[in-house]
């Protein structure tokens, strides 16, 4: 593999396009509004600086835009999709690239929640190289990629992909199924919903809940799952203590968890409790000091080799 094409310049697009020319690919970015150029190649030279921060030296392809979504395509060893998270928008794209890209070529989205059946099957000729390898925000940073394959992706595709995400760096995991908003996001969203409903109750302010899990288990989360976090906690007798002790009451807690529901009131009360908390905060700034704050724990995980406990990739792929 020698070039990637990005398509879709936004702040996925760009971050991608760092993350692969940083490794040395060069990368075709296409983005139909020609006024994208300015944006990407600025944010791309601000995230290439911290990848050198971070890892030295870059090895640094060649970044190419075009407004051709096609020809970007036709040019590439791999397609990395970063367009609207809307269907109609992602099935047009994936009709065009499935037409321009040679045949052996992946068609990745990063769709955040859509699985890729739903947009394959407008892929004509080869639509079982069409899967979604969605990545953890900001994709130069995170190295959480999520593969999903569909109804007609082919084994082959899958592996393909879990190989090439490794080569830019990453930790994907492999989905055995298609799910919406595949795995992170609806963990993600599990806690979302009883921090909602917290604040919905008037139970605690939005800034003390985000003390809670910045300051409590985010802390331990961060540095392994939550399932080898539970197991720890057990002591010698691990999980299994932990699930014969603790477990009747989690069951509890789980039957007590929240179902709210976005309501005028609520949303404006996440509003103003966001505001509250960052009343006084520049913004750019807090994303640049958390995106160093990042790029630090990762060299902390690494140096002390917790980064090394995933899933093997016949684990993943079982």
């Amino acid at each position: 593999m020698r070039t990637v094409a990005v398509v879709g310049a936004g702040a996925i697009g760009a971050s991608w396009a760092a993350l692969a020319l940083h490794q040395g690919y060069d990368v075709i970015a296409a983005d139909p509004a020609a006024s994208a150029e300015i944006t990407l190649r600025a944010t791309v030279d601000r995230q290439l600086r911290e990848l050198q921060r971070i890892h030295g030296e870059n090895m640094c392809g060649q970044l190419t835009f075009t407004t051709d979504i096609e020809s970007a395509a036709a040019r590439a060893d791999l397609v990395l999709e970063g367009g609207p998270e809307r269907l109609d928008v992602k099935r047009e794209l994936f009709a065009r690239l499935d037409s321009a890209a040679d045949a052996d070529v992946l068609l990745c989205s990063s769709s955040s929640g859509l699985p890729p059946s739903s947009f394959q099957d407008a892929c004509t000729e080869h639509p079982e190289r069409v899967l979604v390898t969605h990545p953890f925000n900001p994709p130069h940073l995170m190295p959480l990629v999520e593969v999903v394959g569909g109804r007609q992706t082919s084994d082959a595709a899958v592996e393909a992909a879990m190989t090439v995400m490794r080569s830019l760096d990453k930790q994907p995991i492999r989905l055995r199924r298609e799910l919406p908003g595949h795995v992170a996001n609806r963990l993600q969203a599990a806690l979302w919903r009883e921090a909602y409903s917290l604040v919905d109750s008037g139970a605690l302010s939005l800034a003390d809940i985000d003390t809670a899990i910045s300051a409590g288990p985010g802390l331990r989360w961060a540095l392994l799952g939550p399932f080898v976090t539970q197991h720890l906690s057990g002591g010698p007798g691990g999980i299994e203590h932990v699930l014969e002790h603790l477990g009747p009451p989690m069951v509890e807690w789980w039957d007590d968890l929240g179902h709210p529901q976005l309501s005028p009131e609520l949303v404006a009360a996440i509003v103003d409790g966001v505001d509250a908390e960052l009343a006084g905060v520049d913004t750019e700034q807090l994303v640049t000091r958390r995106d160093a704050a990042l790029s630090d724990l990762l060299a902390l995980k690494a140096r002390h080799h917790l980064i090394d406990l995933q899933p093997t990739p016949e684990g993943n792929d079982a």
